[in-house]
């Protein structure tokens, strides 16, 4: 499925947008309308090997999918790989892209596409409309993105690993 890509203006500064999408354990504040159940993979959810698990909500297929940092250029770019489908066989792709914008704006871009290998996941990704279920989910995304960006600043609520405050604070 795809390339599909999805793009918006944001009244905030770039380094602001950036920090924000690449920090996975504010991912849920602008993306739980089609993705779920988000769970970290480790404790820390910045920077390249962050990484997330999550549940899509799209029908005919096996809703788990993850994904993880594998490229960072700030303020510019984040390249994010991670798999999903049955049996976590169908690779998906996904990279945020920051430019500058028209007058002073931000341009926010995000490109997401899958690669099934067999052909019974080609057929069900097909059947199941997942192109313009994707399109939509990640057009709502960016909007939600920039209402945040733009009202409240990088902010939002944070989700955690289990035991994290304990890692962080030395207590065993």
């Amino acid at each position: 499925m795809g390339p599909i890509s999805a793009e918006v203006e944001v009244d905030a500064p770039r380094e602001a947008v950036f920090e924000l999408i690449s920090d996975l354990a504010r991912r849920p504040t602008y993306t739980d309308h089609f993705l779920t159940g988000f769970r970290l993979t480790r404790i820390e959810a910045r920077g390249v090997g962050a990484g997330a698990r999550f549940r899509v909500n799209a029908p005919l297929r096996s809703p788990w999918e993850d994904t993880t940092i594998v490229e960072l250029e700030p303020p510019f770019k984040i390249v994010e790989r991670g798999a999903g489908g049955r049996s976590n066989r169908i690779p998906n792709h996904t990279v945020w892209e920051v430019e500058p914008g028209r007058a002073g704006m931000t341009l926010l871009r995000v490109t997401h596409w899958t690669t099934p290998k067999e052909h019974i996941d080609k057929l069900v990704e097909a059947l199941s409309f997942g192109a313009r279920y994707q399109r939509k989910g990640w057009k709502k995304t960016l909007n939600r993105l920039r209402d945040i960006l733009e009202a409240e600043g990088p902010g939002g609520e944070r989700i955690a690993v289990a035991g994290g405050n304990r890692y962080a604070t030395g207590i065993p």
